[in-house]
């Protein structure tokens, strides 16, 4: 996965100028506004910065955080205002980060996550906030004609899209699209106010941490 995202930082921010999806970004744009204002945030996997940019216009503090060094510095480029720090590291470590955060953000990250580890993903993302922390990760839906098709499936549910680069080089991807009800159920185990917004290509998640 890391190989991959390296070779397509780059190109990454196409998937965003598909025609048919504009609508739906100019409207969750507004929303993840909407959702930090006056927060200090942790990002988790924040590629090349794209909704980086929308959350610093509104946070107090953003700690946004990738594995790739190849995004991170085009992300570094997008979002140079002084209360966004970016740092290399790994998604399922968040405890590395030094800071409180009282809001956690991972954009398009959700869909990577191996059916097996989300439970533990959001345990050790819960473990590196402040009580009553606000968490919402946004991702895409399966859009027959406009998603990538689903190359092939594992044993345990996982799905994956094979994708081809403009250099020619084509990656297996993990990409899982889990339904409204697989969400609301790992987040209700994992905090409290769960919610799910969806738009037609895409959904979010939203639930507040435990004490």
């Amino acid at each position: 996965m890391q190989t991959y995202y390296a070779a397509r930082a780059p190109e990454y921010d196409r998937v965003y100028l598909k025609p048919e999806r504009q609508t739906d970004l100019r409207a969750m744009e507004q929303w993840v506004r909407s959702r930090f204002a006056g927060a200090s945030v942790l990002e988790i996997a924040c590629g090349t910065g794209y909704w980086t940019q929308f959350i610093a216009e509104v946070a107090t503090h953003v700690l946004a955080t990738d594995l790739t060094p190849e995004t991170v510095s085009i992300a570094k480029d997008r979002v140079t205002k002084p209360h966004v720090e970016f740092q290399i590291g790994d998604a399922y470590a968040p405890a590395q980060y030094s800071g409180r955060f009282d809001a956690a953000f991972a954009g398009f990250w959700f869909s990577h996550v191996p059916i097996a580890r989300r439970a533990e993903f959001l345990s050790t993302l819960n473990a590196a906030l402040d009580a009553g922390a606000k968490v919402v990760m946004l991702d895409n839906r399966y859009v027959e004609g406009s998603s990538s098709a689903i190359a092939d499936e594992d044993a345990d549910g996982n799905t994956y899209q094979l994708r081809t680069l403009s250099d020619g080089t084509a990656h297996r991807v993990l990409k899982n699209f889990p339904s409204q009800a697989q969400l609301l159920s790992l987040a209700r185990r994992a905090g409290k106010g769960a919610r799910v917004v969806e738009w037609q290509y895409y959904w979010a998640l939203e639930y507040v941490t435990g004490d």
